[in-house]
């Protein structure tokens, strides 16, 4: 059964070689599209949180107090979803790998431009206070 899974999997990462995908390709949060970017503006509508993931901040404070605001910069692809999330402003390294786990989970409802779903790059501000 062990030998099978490892043939399986094996055979996945062939695959994804044979493709030209690398681990990087394949995770949705950090994979670039070749979808067109639009910039918020007029006529454009943001958008907008349908589901969202608290950060874990038990594992990443440590027992320490910490409080401030991390800055995730990301793109809200046109069916919902983050690309690219990366820290924008940091606070400490476990809280923005933390906020970013999180974001990374995050689903929107696109931004519309002339009744069409778009990308856009956005900016979230995850606060932490007191912890």
């Amino acid at each position: 059964m062990v030998l099978r899974l490892v043939r399986i999997i094996l055979v996945l990462a062939i695959a994804g070689l044979a493709t030209g995908q690398t681990a990087e390709d394949q995770d949705p949060a950090t994979r670039k599209s070749d979808e067109p970017v639009v910039a918020l503006g007029p006529g454009i509508t943001p958008p907008r949180v349908i589901h969202q993931v608290t950060p874990d901040v038990n594992s990443a404070t440590r027992g320490f107090r910490v409080s401030g605001v991390v800055l995730i910069e990301l793109v809200v692809s046109s069916r919902g979803m983050p690309r690219e999330v990366h820290v924008a402003k940091s606070l400490d390294k476990d809280l923005d790998s933390s906020a970013v786990a999180a974001v990374e989970q995050w689903r929107f409802q696109p931004a519309v431009k002339a009744d069409n779903p778009v990308a856009v790059r956005i900016t979230i501000e995850i606060r932490f206070r007191d912890l």
